[in-house]
């Protein structure tokens, strides 16, 4: 008895509504793109930690087994910050592709749902920037472990440090 509900074709409605979504599109590239630079650095860093445990595992020197943890122990960290940020950032392009959806189909229906896509928009948003965070503790970290010495010719120590060297 009811016939089927029509979707109205407003085309000057919908290609507002799609140049409204247009926006939002670009921050999902740049989040795909950084995505795809963090699980680079994490899969550097897993590398890196097979190589420590496998060079660890003939090892008889107590000295370099303790260098070997404590190098474990910064992979250990920056793997979970790379984590985090991947997650951060793939919650941002799930927010970022809900305010699209939520953007046009506020647009071209009578839903009044310009509130939800703020609210996702800005969630989003909220979690690029503490992915931002993650990245750059993370990169901290990295840097921090360099040590920046060299030994010299035919000597095991002491090494010969680098301007400006920490130890």
């Amino acid at each position: 008895d009811n016939p089927p509900m029509a979707l109205p074709l407003d085309t000057p409605t919908i290609t507002h509504g799609i140049q409204l979504s247009v926006a939002p599109v670009f921050l999902l590239t740049a989040v795909t793109g950084m995505i795809a630079a963090v699980a680079g650095r994490l899969a550097r860093i897993i590398d890196r930690a097979r190589l420590v445990e496998e060079r660890s595992r003939g090892c008889d020197d107590a000295e370099a087994l303790q260098r070997a943890r404590r190098e474990l122990g910064e992979l250990r960290v920056r793997g979970m910050l790379s984590n985090g940020c991947i997650a951060l950032l793939t919650c941002c392009a799930f927010l970022i592709g809900l305010t699209i959806i939520v953007i046009f189909v506020g647009e071209t229906s009578p839903l009044q749902i310009s509130r939800w896509a703020t609210a996702s928009f800005l969630l989003g948003v909220g979690s690029f920037l503490a992915a931002l965070l993650c990245f750059l503790a993370e990169t901290f970290l990295a840097t921090r472990v360099l040590d920046f010495t060299v030994a010299a010719p035919g000597a095991g120590k002491p090494p010969l440090e680098a301007p400006g060297a920490r130890r």
